[in-house]
């Protein structure tokens, strides 16, 4: 695969699996809504705070997130580093309205916080073949480039709203 083509991957992807080992050596996956992304190696999760994962982050930063888009069997495994965030300029990024359903208290709810994932490393499959991203390729290839949201309502998406107006 190409840099390109494993971008438009992870721009694709609507869901990651976030993988960590906690405290006792066990392996915790969390299946997460992930499209905010900084070319390959950055990513940007909102979840609670009062969440395992978060607590355990705040203590141990190693993390693997995987997407993948089964349809055309390809799949990208990244590890790095999570940083937690709590400061109003990261909650705003990612606040959308309706979030309130999920953080009563609004982008200051002290039950909302943003993950940053930062990729050191990579894996890369796809039917034709497989491969290694490094920390300097994603440096290169990332260079210049702002976190993005790269989700796009679908037509289905478009129709539900106006079906519920109707």
């Amino acid at each position: 695969m190409t840099l390109q083509e494993i971008q438009n991957l992870v721009d694709r992807s609507l869901f990651a699996t976030l993988a960590y080992a906690d405290a006792e050596g066990r392996i915790q996956i969390r299946r997460v809504f992930c499209t905010w992304h900084r070319g390959l190696a950055g990513h940007l999760i909102s979840t609670n705070t009062s969440s395992a994962h978060v607590r355990h982050f705040l203590q141990d930063g190693r993390a693997s997130l995987y997407v993948s888009d089964d349809a055309r069997f390809e799949g990208l495994n990244l590890t790095g580093r999570m940083t937690v965030h709590f400061e109003r300029p990261w909650k705003e990024l990612l606040w959308h309205e309706g979030d309130e359903i999920y953080y009563p208290g609004g982008i200051d709810d002290e039950d909302y916080c943003i993950l940053e994932f930062t990729a050191d490393e990579g894996r890369f499959y796809r039917y034709d073949g497989k491969g290694i991203l490094s920390a300097p390729e994603m440096a290169e290839w990332d260079q210049g480039r702002t976190y993005a949201d790269t989700y796009t309502p679908t037509l289905n998406d478009a129709n539900t709203e106006e079906g519920s107006n109707a």
